[in-house]
């Protein structure tokens, strides 16, 4: 093995500096914790035909790789008293990116914050009980925040969810 090879291994849960290549069991593996993160490590090995051990140092290398960023329920927000979702469009302030994702990261009902190039420079998912906690929201909490030059609301009348269900 060549010296530049040798490196010490990354600390868990940060990804390497070059990302190792996925072979198929990595995607099979993958595949299956998509589509029910609750498998157990047996189930897994079974079904991508290699022994426990080997199916755990492989989900546990896509974790310390930064592949499997988590592992979390998916929700039906309506049921879940967030009937009202709707994507918003930010500009803000040149270079304010990590400030304006900090204080975004804060906001109740946030769960998808994306920074983007073309007529505006963030777009944010949010879930919120009804209208009127959007409103506020958007005109109380989001228009506060001095680099957010302006913002555009576009309310979700149906989402799918594209994730496999089980």
């Amino acid at each position: 093995m060549a010296p530049e090879q040798m490196a010490e291994p990354p600390e868990r849960g940060s990804a390497p500096s070059v990302p190792r290549p996925l072979d198929a069991i990595d995607r099979d593996i993958l595949q299956i914790l998509q589509s029910d993160g609750r498998a157990s490590i047996r189930a897994v090995a079974e079904r991508v035909h290699v022994s426990r051990a080997n199916a755990y140092a492989r989900i546990n290398r896509l974790i310390d790789d930064g592949v499997i960023r988590g592992f979390g329920a998916r929700v039906n927000h309506e049921r879940a008293g967030h009937s009202t979702s709707a994507y918003i469009t930010l500009k803000i302030v040149q270079n304010s990116w990590r400030t304006v994702r900090e204080q975004l990261r804060m906001l109740p009902g946030a769960s998808h914050i994306a920074l983007v190039g073309g007529d505006f420079d963030v777009l944010l998912l949010v879930h919120t009980p009804d209208n009127r906690a959007l409103r506020e929201l958007v005109l109380t909490r989001l228009q506060a925040i001095p680099e957010v030059l302006s913002t555009r609301t576009l309310l979700v009348f149906e989402e799918e969810d594209l994730e496999p269900e089980r």
